[in-house]
């Protein structure tokens, strides 16, 4: 299992135990993910860093939602082989 840091602008979009699709975008030199429909997007990750999906899909399982003083957090769990 593996998991990541995802930001969110405003709370009540997600809760405890929601699965969510994954998508992957790529740029010049490294990768970034979005949470569900746009609800949290993460930091951007090297290929090194890059999420390995499972039979082409990824789904994530959000194990917090936190606030701090910088705004919305969701940590998410994946199935990373």
């Amino acid at each position: 299992m593996r998991q990541m840091e995802f930001k969110m602008e405003r709370t009540g979009l997600l809760e405890v135990g929601d699965v969510l699709p994954v998508t992957e975008y790529a740029l010049s030199n490294s990768y970034y993910y979005v949470l569900g429909r746009s609800y949290a997007m993460s930091a951007n990750y090297t290929t090194l860093e890059r999420l390995k999906t499972v039979n082409g899909k990824t789904e994530a399982k959000v194990i917090d939602v936190k606030e701090t003083p910088k705004g919305f957090y969701v940590t998410a769990e994946f199935e990373d082989s």
